[in-house]
């Protein structure tokens, strides 16, 4: 009897340390799924994008970001979440959007040209910023230097230095009865001062007078082109945020008082300026967006990361643009180009 009494307790000990063992695994794979037996969500990683106003340029960087991001694994509805603000050429916005930015804790903030970087430098002190689109990043501040930027602050330039000394000069050679070259611009972004300066030195080098038509916001655009109609022999639009954004206007008045129309951007070209010495937006943007896949799966810092200028410089024309302005388009012209996609019919 006392034997038999054994023998069930030990089957009952036997019984129990099999449960608690299964409950262990079962435990076990209940923390691997997460808490309750249920999958761990996935990480979302959430980037605030703001851009200071809409045009093809500044829109082709934009895409291009967030391509290279798909490219490395990161995508919208799924693992990343894209929070795009305009701030439609308002300061007042521009400004809102970074403190928005700053509140709601962003993983990455990008800021699409000078405006937009400055005030996200501004707000935002504890989340990686990438700019791209800045003609001057030392001249806005945004970094301490190209090499070393130095903060949470880096990003890509659209500066290629010899993008409007090449332009000026093929004015001077291919339009050799140009006296006055007229420029239009809004002089209050930093970017903008950079460009009309460069400009304007290369234009006195070659021997070429400047006469400048400023803007402070969009509506003043087409009123400053047209005030430029019988002073000038050309007119340029350098990389102008303002201006740019309602290029139209200018392309109207170029194209009804013949005035060949230079741009700053090959996106500026295909909208009807002449030409250009320029570069894909959207491969600056793509290159932006590899820095951003190096500091959210890599763990790099915006301040050990140099700043990104282009390195290809071509020049594009527009037959259409160049038949509405009266220009007579020669092979010397033609031979200028070095990719021929680059000249639009």
């Amino acid at each position: 009897m006392k034997s038999k009494m054994v023998l069930s307790a030990l089957l009952s000990i036997s019984l129990m340390a099999s449960g608690c063992a299964a409950g262990g695994k079962e435990a076990s794979s209940g923390a691997s799924a997460g808490q309750g037996g249920k999958p761990e969500a996935k990480k979302i990683v959430k980037i605030g994008i703001t851009q200071i106003v809409e045009h093809p340029s500044l829109d082709a960087a934009r895409q291009g970001f967030i391509a290279a991001l798909k490219d490395n694994g990161y995508v919208e509805k799924d693992n990343l979440e894209i929070d795009v603000q305009i701030a439609q050429g308002d300061a007042t916005n521009n400004l809102s959007i970074a403190q928005k930015f700053a509140t709601n804790k962003k993983d990455l903030v990008l800021a699409i040209a000078t405006p937009s970087a400055q005030a996200a430098a501004q707000a935002i002190k504890d989340t990686p910023i990438l700019f791209t689109a800045i003609t001057d990043p030392l001249g806005a501040k945004l970094v301490q230097s190209l090499e070393k930027p130095g903060a949470n602050v880096t990003g890509t330039s659209d500066t290629h230095p010899e993008a409007i000394t090449k332009l000026m000069d093929f004015i001077a050679k291919d339009f050799p009865k140009t006296k006055t070259v007229g420029i239009v611009a809004n002089e209050g972004e930093q970017n903008s001062l950079v460009n009309v300066k460069k400009a304007e030195e290369s234009l006195s080098k070659l021997g070429i007078k400047v006469a400048k038509a400023s803007v402070s916001n969009g509506s003043e655009v087409k009123q400053a082109a047209e005030s430029l109609v019988g002073r000038v022999d050309a007119i340029y639009i350098p990389k102008d945020n303002t201006v740019v954004s309602s290029l139209e206007s200018v392309i109207q008045t170029a194209e009804k008082n013949k005035i060949p129309l230079f741009v700053g951007e090959k996106d500026s070209v295909k909208r009807g300026g002449f030409a250009s010495y320029g570069f894909d937006y959207y491969d600056l943007g793509y290159t932006t967006g590899k820095m951003a896949v190096d500091i959210l799966k890599n763990g790099k810092k915006p301040a050990d990361i140099p700043v990104g200028f282009p390195d290809t410089l071509d020049l594009a024309l527009n037959m259409k643009a160049a038949k509405s302005e009266g220009i007579d388009v020669t092979q010397s012209m033609k031979d200028k180009v070095k990719d021929k996609k680059n000249i639009i019919e």
